[in-house]
């Protein structure tokens, strides 16, 4: 067999559940690569061995002694630093919250550890969550494991590259404008970015936020969205929840593709990609085309979605940190304080416009799913860059306006309310992890679900598109 660490968690967990696997032998053997790998990664931040083993060693004691197991029974799950865990020090990846050690967990953190998971350790993120590259002024930055001169991009950076790296085989991250999705691209793993409210998400500071998510990343599909039904739930403290654990299945099966409308499409029509990408995104579209019913190059129409986004994000970053922007401006990093002043810039008409030019968005997006069931995209426009840089500037010549732009893939279907799938798709030019996103309106979860499933059972079996393992693992 091979180490516990290399096992999916689907096959861990059934292992466990068969007494044939201990979940201390599993915990043990991800702390092993912890301190193998970790001192050149930087992914996990924050681990308390001793309490990590005392979970584990109860979860084999519930084991022997036949009790009730949960849905991730015995299984070790990253944690990303956004979110607060009891006892562990939860920094948001912020000089403000450099020594905090709550003493309560996150709601959705109390929902994973309720299904029998042990809370395993913090990942590292930039500053609460802004920016598509994992670097903060409390851990410094993230290297992805397939060259660790790069960013495995961001914000759920550390959980992405951790999952790569066998360090754990389940971890949480989230999404506003690409933070789970396009890590999962650049890391070679899985990300789901639910539909609002399917995981609640009952900590954000403006509840009336569709906008941005929680959701699992894995190492396969099936493996993800076993977290997900972990994190999955009905709580009226989040305003979109509502959960319906009757349509939610045990197990994914896939979907006969030969009934499935596909639509491609390199650049969603709005977005600025790198030439290489689009090329290599077209190549890896025909490799598994004809599987569908029907295949056609189309995108929705996003109008005006890159003022929209801009206007939209100010605005719930002025929400979610004007008061610190006033009285700890000192303690702040950039990106923070380039959304807050941008955010504040903006008039009532500007928010006004903007919600207006979403709804539009929202009705071009829902019409367009009336013709198929997915689109497919790629996960990130460009191909991973060097950690020591900040944020994409440049794509094909052509100077970025805002420190997001090179993001639109990913931000574009935020406005437009989308659930979406992360997929590994081989390598690219440079020899480094290309993703696909899988993307369909709100409300079809587990129809996509079923779809991500099937597809990545054909992506598998190519050695062009099947998923990458970095060499240090």
């Amino acid at each position: 067999m091979s180490r516990p660490c290399d096992l999916d968690a689907i096959e861990a967990r059934r292992l466990i559940g068969n007494k044939k696997l201990s979940p201390l032998e599993l915990t043990k053997s991800c702390i092993e690569q912890i301190e193998k790998l970790n001192p050149s990664i930087n992914a996990v931040v924050a681990i308390n061995n001793a309490d990590v083993l005392k979970q584990a060693k109860k979860a084999e004691d519930d084991v022997m002694s036949g009790s009730e197991l949960g849905l991730l029974h015995g299984l070790p799950v990253g944690i990303k630093d956004l979110n607060i865990v009891k006892n562990l020090r939860s920094t948001s990846g912020s000089k403000i919250y450099e020594n905090r050690i709550p003493e309560s967990d996150d709601t959705i953190v109390e929902d994973i550890r309720s299904e029998g998971a042990i809370i395993f350790c913090k990942t590292n993120t930039p500053e609460f969550g802004a920016g598509g590259n994992t670097k903060n002024f409390v851990y410094g930055a993230t290297s992805n494991p397939f060259d660790l001169t790069k960013t495995p991009a961001g914000s759920s950076g550390g959980s992405a590259a951790a999952l790569a790296c066998n360090m754990m085989p389940l971890a949480n991250g989230s999404d506003y404008g690409g933070s789970l999705r396009t890590p999962a691209g650049f890391c070679g793993v899985n990300g789901f970015r639910p539909s609002p409210g399917l995981v609640p998400a009952t900590e954000a500071a403006v509840g009336l936020n569709p906008f941005s998510v929680q959701g699992p990343m894995g190492r396969s599909v099936s493996d993800t969205y076993l977290l997900l039904q972990a994190q999955a739930n009905l709580n009226r403290m989040d305003p979109f929840s509502s959960f319906d654990s009757i349509s939610m299945p045990q197990e994914l099966i896939g979907a006969d593709l030969s009934n499935i409308k596909m639509a491609y499409s390199a650049d969603l029509g709005c977005a600025p990609v790198d030439n290489e990408i689009k090329s290599i995104f077209l190549d890896k579209v025909s490799t598994f085309k004809s599987n569908f019913r029907k295949s056609e190059q189309a995108e929705p129409n996003f109008l005006d979605v890159h003022n929209c986004f801009e206007v939209i994000r100010g605005f719930n970053y002025v929400a979610s940190h004007k008061e610190r922007f006033d009285n700890s401006k000192d303690l702040l990093g950039p990106n923070v304080i380039d959304n807050v002043e941008r955010g504040l810039k903006y008039s009532l008409s500007d928010v006004s416009w903007a919600h207006v030019m979403q709804t539009k968005i929202y009705r071009n997006f829902r019409n367009f799913f009336n013709e198929y069931d997915v689109l497919i995209c790629p996960a990130a426009s460009v191909s991973p860059y060097p950690h020591e840089q900040l944020f994409v500037d440049e794509i094909n010549g052509e100077k970025m306006p805002t420190y997001m732009r090179w993001l639109s893939l990913s931000y574009a279907t935020t406005m437009a309310i989308p659930c979406v799938w992360a997929l590994p798709c081989g390598l690219d030019h440079q020899q480094m992890p290309f993703g696909i996103q899988l993307i369909a309106p709100a409300g079809k979860d587990i129809d996509l679900s079923e779809i991500a499933k099937s597809l990545e059972s054909i992506l598998i079996k190519n050695e062009a598109t099947k998923r990458p393992v970095p060499q240090i693992v």
